[in-house]
């Protein structure tokens, strides 16, 4: 993630979630429904952990459909910690792309085995280069693909315009769009209608599943500590973790 909520915040409870009725009536949807055999699974993550927090079960249950995946990082995430001297931008960007190739690996992917690109765009100003992902998405993408990113309206600028980007490549290409909320949870309502309970589905999660994506979650190292230069708190913090982490994944179809 990168620094544009006000993190320290504790954000709608897991308590309050729940307690949702909404989402106690949310349909559970299986993988293959999702994900039909033989479609290539296409993930836009705006930052080198996104992949993992919105749908690194999905991604632990595809395991054994590994050519099947293509990951694409649209930025190297350098913009989660500004002004640290602890982790100034190059190193960080360093550090995350490291960071992002373990968690990978630790939900039973194999690098060898997946499709992954990095487009190195400015993490905070994916908006600015809006038509060219556009463009390149609409190049690459084909019908029967299905394309999975951030929500267009999780309340963070790079997740809202990947979201956009990739329902404007799936228009135009035919592939299926599928979107999974990340900081909706901190900032949502149980029962919020602005969340589009019409179109969402649980993807449910088995106990192995939930554990890689855990362990996952657990290499993101410079994401779940304080900043010792600033004071600033976790990106990632206990209560943004207990959110993520529920036995399921929300999808929007």
């Amino acid at each position: 993630m990168s620094q544009a909520l006000p993190f320290g915040v504790q954000g709608t409870p897991l308590r309050d979630w729940q307690n949702s009725a909404a989402l106690r009536s949310v349909q559970p949807i299986t993988l293959e429904a999702l994900v039909p055999p033989g479609s290539r699974l296409v993930v836009l993550a705006p930052h080198p952990d996104d992949e993992v927090l919105a749908c690194g079960g999905l991604l632990a249950a595809m395991a054994e459909r590994q050519e099947d995946i293509q990951l694409i990082s649209v930025t190297d995430g350098e913009g989660s910690h500004p002004g640290s001297s602890q982790w100034p931008q190059p190193q960080l960007r360093a550090q995350r792309r490291q960071e992002s190739e373990h968690a990978i690996a630790s939900l039973g992917l194999e690098l060898s085995r997946i499709s992954w690109h990095r487009l190195e765009l400015v993490d905070g100003h994916v908006a600015d280069r809006a038509e060219s992902l556009i463009a390149l998405l609409s190049e690459d993408m084909r019908p029967g693909d299905v394309l999975l990113s951030t929500w267009r309206h999780d309340g963070h600028c790079d997740h809202e315009a990947v979201g956009h980007c990739a329902a404007q490549a799936a228009a135009n290409t035919g592939a299926t769009l599928l979107e999974l909320p990340v900081w909706a949870w901190h900032w949502a309502q149980p029962n919020d209608p602005r969340i589009p309970w019409d179109r969402a589905r649980k993807l449910m999660l088995t106990d192995a599943q939930l554990m890689r994506k855990r362990k996952a979650i657990t290499a993101h190292a410079s994401q779940l500590q304080i900043d010792t230069s600033t004071g600033a708190a976790p990106v990632l913090d206990a209560n943004t973790l207990e959110r993520l982490l529920q036995p399921f994944e929300l999808v929007f179809l």
